[in-house]
């Protein structure tokens, strides 16, 4: 196909489609190619180069997904209603519904007032997200379209520039690794560090083409020793080497404190056989061959990822010491690894299944959240969820379960179905009973008691991880967000923001040390609720809430008499502050908060990345009302947003 800069001739667009999918509407494509390029003909781009090139050039970059002919339509299109005169009523008109809604879905809103920049950027990727519930492939012709646009990000001013890259960075290369197009994703991360970290992009770049005869020779020793037996051992496999992603290099050398000279394995070796026996077949083959890495082997075969991914991984150590990292798939699974979840959208006809609909779940989960967030709340949480490690767990059958890493029992009963996690009663975790907000590890075997007569409890929300989880809890607790975008509270304080010895210190008891009481995982109890105890099998005392169905086995022998004092507690605000993380920023805001006479109850801190999130619980004077507090905070040098909590 034509080099990347110039126009693909309609041709040799066809001829690569042709290559893949006989079936394709050649017919209908051929329209799209003609009717874009009338459409934009007068048009140029930020580098001076006709503006078709653009659309035709996403186009071709999704021949390589093996994208169905409406998808190929869309793309060529996809700019045509946004940029000229065109309605989406001509594009349904002239090329059918199925193209108009997957044009009408990469659309930008322009026709609504925005506050911010910030505002419309977050509502109109919002659009987009939520067309991709209901048709993935508007994602795919988005990502094609930010690959290209990143390609060409030269042509921007270097504000523009950096500002689009962290976008990329943040938000894009994650959606291509969860949809599991891990081309896209590799490209889409190189290309952003190329414009967030130039010095460092440069400095790896130069020290990769300095090696690169030696990596190569070194390269091809290895395939065909690997080659020669596997034939030894009757497997019929493709053995090639593929050259690690900068971005992934820079990553793995700043997680291990190390330099470009102590990272061996830039290239991975892939091994494509038939078989999945034949994928353990080659896995012996290897380890014989070379020294197997202790800790380095993934079987995401038998357990495969969330987003469907399938191979064994593993790393060995070669010939003078070098590490080198091994997949190994079958053909199938190399075609979903590369394709992702393009791969079901190959014909036309081709439906969505279960499994791939789950594979969407996590983007449907959010959504249902977040509708009601004001635009940063979105972005923010976007990311978040975007770069949630994953964990599998399984079910007492054996079912798989993948989850966020840090998730509790609570999460996956509301991930195995909603009524199992709406009626959760206690949880097993290989065999043993545990607490409702344990974490989760890979492998564990996870078993959830559910009773009739059992109901969420806001203490869940204190810790559950998944945003299914959240929305469901808050759903079921009548917790909603009002127009104004903060949680609307059933009392002057949420019970759920305090800290469990806060509510053991509102509790009146004949028991003399509050260190010998806590509250039950189990049920949760807040202050109001009708609440009972028991001493426990350790001396110590268990508070539980009235109706709670796990008190029915215990000993009334060893029931204690406990009922809530007053609370001394309103008036209390919660702030927090995003900041970047600099020495003396935290002593300046509350060297600030103080000479306003505000008495600050609690703080609490978590790290994202360069960045830190602080919780303040205060209580204000009457005079001051907690969004001119905001306000001072918010102009506070190196503070980064700052939100009334709720």
């Amino acid at each position: 196909m034509s080099k990347e800069g110039s126009v693909i001739p309609k041709n040799e667009l066809i001829e690569a489609i042709n290559g893949y999918n006989p079936n394709a509407d050649i017919k209908l494509i051929e329209e799209a190619y003609d009717f874009a390029s009338e459409m934009h003909k007068e048009q140029k781009r930020a580098s001076g180069e006709p503006y078709f090139l653009h659309p035709v050039q996403v186009a071709g970059l999704l021949t390589q997904l093996n994208a169905d002919s409406a998808t190929i339509c869309a793309a060529l299109l996809h700019d045509v209603v946004e940029d000229t005169n065109v309605s989406i009523e001509e594009i349904k008109e002239q090329f059918g519904e199925e193209v108009a809604g997957l044009v009408e879905g990469l659309t930008k809103i322009e026709s609504i007032h925005f506050e911010s920049r910030d505002d419309y950027t977050a509502e109109n990727l919002r659009k987009v997200l939520f067309a991709t519930t209901k048709d993935i492939r508007v994602m795919l012709v988005k990502l094609a379209d930010r690959l290209h646009n990143m390609r060409t990000l030269k042509f921007k001013s270097p504000e523009k520039q950096k500002l689009i890259a962290e976008e990329t960075m943040n938000i894009y290369a994650p959606i291509a690794h969860k949809l599991g197009i891990p081309t896209f994703k590799g490209e889409l991360e190189d290309l952003s560090m190329k414009f967030i970290l130039p010095k460092e992009y440069e400095a790896l770049k130069n020290n990769i083409d300095t090696k690169r005869g030696a990596r190569e020779h070194a390269t091809t020793e290895f395939i065909d020793i690997i080659k020669t037996n596997l034939s030894q051992h009757n497997v019929d496999a493709e053995v090639y080497g593929r050259a690690k992603y900068f971005y992934s290099i820079y990553r793995k050398m700043k997680r291990d404190s190390k330099d470009f000279n102590e990272i061996y394995d830039l290239i991975a070796i892939r091994i494509i056989v038939k078989t999945i026996p034949e994928c353990y077949t080659a896995l012996g083959v290897v380890h014989d061959l070379f020294k197997p890495m202790p800790g380095r082997f993934k079987d995401y075969v038998s357990v495969p990822k969330a987003n469907g991914y399938q191979s064994l991984h593993t790393s060995v150590v070669g010939n003078h010491g070098k590490v080198l990292e091994v997949q190994i798939r079958s053909e199938d699974m190399e075609h979903l690894a590369e394709e992702g979840v393009a791969a079901h959208w190959r014909y036309h006809n081709v439906e969505r299944d279960k499994k791939f609909d789950k594979k969407i779940e996590w983007l449907k989960q959010l959504l249902q959240w977040k509708s009601d967030a004001n635009a940063k709340d979105f972005i923010e949480t976007l990311k978040i969820d975007l770069f949630e490690k994953e964990i599998v767990v399984f079910t007492p059958k054996g079912t798989p379960i993948s989850l966020p890493e840090g998730s509790t029992p609570v999460d996956f009963a509301f991930e195995v179905h909603t009524n199992v996690g709406l009626h959760c009663s206690k949880t097993e975790i290989n065999g043993k009973m545990v607490p409702l907000d344990t974490l989760l590890q890979s492998g564990d075997i996870v078993n959830v008691v559910t009773q009739n007569n059992a109901s969420p409890s806001r203490q869940w929300l204190k810790f559950i991880k998944t945003s299914k989880s959240r929305s469901k809890i808050r759903k079921a607790l009548n917790i909603e967000y009002d127009h104004d975008h903060k949680a609307a509270r059933k009392s002057e304080l949420d019970d759920n923001e305090m800290s469990e010895a806060a509510l053991l210190d509102l509790i009146k008891t004949d028991v003399k040390k509050k260190s010998q009481m806590k509250l039950s995982k189990c049920c949760g109890p807040v202050h109001g609720d009708d609440i009972v105890a028991f001493y426990t099998k350790d001396g110590k005392v268990t508070v539980h809430k009235a109706d709670c169905p796990n008190i029915h086995a215990l000993d009334e022998n060893k029931k204690v008499e406990v009922s809530w004092r007053l609370k001394g507690d309103e008036g209390i605000v919660k702030i927090r502050a995003m900041i970047d993380d600099r020495v003396g920023i935290l002593s300046e805001i509350l060297g600030m908060i103080s000479q306003d006479g505000i008495s600050v109850c609690s703080i609490n801190s978590n790290t994202h990345k360069e960045r830190v999130s602080v919780t303040f619980a205060l209580r204000l004077p009457e005079n001051l009302e907690p969004e001119q507090l905001v306000i001072k905070i918010r102009n506070i040098s190196d503070v980064v947003a700052v939100e009334i909590v709720n």
